[in-house]
This record gives C-alpha cells, sequence and structure tokens, in this order.
C-alpha cells in the first residue's frame, strides 16, 4: 500500500491528485499545520528527519521531494500512463519542468512569501522579487500559448508537477491568461476534485 504523509495546505496535494490520477489505492496519514507558525508538526520528522511533506511510503520505500516522487510513482505503477515515452524530446522536455518546479520556478514565489511578512524591512528586496516571479510566470504562461498542456495535447506528470508554481502565484495570475486558464483546467479535473475531498482543505484551489 501506498501510504502518502499530508500536510495540509502544501504540495503534497499534488502528489494525493496524481494517485487519483492514476486510480491507485493509497492511505494519508494527515499532519496538521501549527496555527500561528504554519509549520509543519513534529510528528513529520518521525517520519524522515527533515519532517516535511510529502513524504511517500512506497513498500520498503521512504521517499521526499515531489519532483522524485511524481517520477518515482509514474515509473513504478504508472505503466506508460502519464509521462512521454523514455528517449523522446518530449521526455526531457518532461523532465525539465520536473526539476523546473522547485528548482526555479518556487524560490521568488517563496521568497515573497516568507518576505511579506516583514513588513518595511522587506522593502530593498521587493522589487527584485517581483521580477523574478514575473519573468518565471512569463515564461510558463507563453509554454502555454496554443496549448492544453505543457507538452501540448497531453495531460503528464508534468501538469501536476507544476501546478503548486500556478496555484502559488495566486492573483499574480491575472495578468498571465494561458497560466490562469491552464491552473483552471486541472483544477477542473475528477481526480484534482477527488483529490481535494480526501486531503481536506486546501488554500491554493482557488
Amino acid at each position: 500500500m501506498i501510504v502518502v504523509h499530508h500536510l495540509n495546505d502544501s504540495r503534497s496535494q499534488r502528489i494525493l491528485w496524481l494517485l487519483e490520477e492514476l486510480a491507485l489505492p493509497y492511505e494519508i496519514r494527515h499532519h496538521q499545520r501549527d496555527a500561528k507558525t504554519r509549520l509543519a508538526p513534529p510528528a513529520l520528522a518521525a517520519v524522515h528527519p527533515l519532517g516535511k511533506a510529502p513524504v511517500v511510503q512506497d513498500g520498503t520505500l521512504t521517499l521526499i521531494e515531489s519532483g522524485a516522487i511524481v517520477d518515482s510513482l509514474l515509473r513504478r505503477h504508472g505503466q506508460g500512463r502519464l509521462q512521454p515515452a523514455a528517449g523522446s524530446d518530449e521526455f526531457e522536455a518532461y523532465q525539465q519542468w520536473l526539476h523546473y518546479a522547485e528548482g526555479s520556478a518556487m524560490l521568488p514565489l517563496m521568497l515573497k512569501l516568507y518576505t511579506s511578512r516583514l513588513g518595511e524591512g522587506a522593502a530593498p528586496l521587493a522589487p527584485r522579487i517581483d521580477s523574478e516571479i514575473a519573468n518565471h510566470l512569463g515564461f510558463v504562461d507563453q509554454s502555454l500559448k496554443d496549448r492544453e498542456w505543457l507538452l501540448g495535447d497531453a495531460f503528464t506528470g508534468a501538469d501536476v508537477q507544476m501546478s503548486f508554481v500556478g496555484e502559488a502565484a495566486g492573483p499574480a495570475r491575472a495578468h498571465f491568461p494561458h497560466l490562469d486558464a491552464w491552473v483552471r483546467r486541472f483544477q477542473a479535473r475528477p481526480a484534482y476534485q477527488r483529490a481535494l475531498a480526501r486531503g481536506g482543505p486546501y488554500v491554493f484551489a482557488r
């Protein structure tokens, strides 16, 4: 049985979604953020030393990092679904999106979140952070121009992995119509809705 250690309002929501897309049986172990600090509870550190979500237990394997989890689940259980054929140009583009999501795209969004708590102290950093956010969201937006999904007509694990970037962009999506339309499309998928029902409240589902 696949077990997902799920933290509310976190990247682990997209792992639940992927499992729903694949129609795989899985169990959720719910973990709740501290209401004041928004940090994960100590119980997650008992599962993995970093104490962060998602953590997936797949048989004897324990995995962290969303990109690695998406890749592993599709290779081990996907039976060729939701990813291009290995060795194809499309597969290399798919791998790029898996790494880009956390390797580049999420950094300025997270910096925006953290520095927003500093008030006026964040003012010197704000222009650079906003510029980087616009740069990355603009790249994703143009990549989706005339496309339904990141790799074209085919919905893949790349869309699942990149979903948190689109959702975390929040109101900024209004300036990027292709990105915004893509978020609305994937949030309307039945598997996404089933994952929400199982995972519980998720502030980014908007």
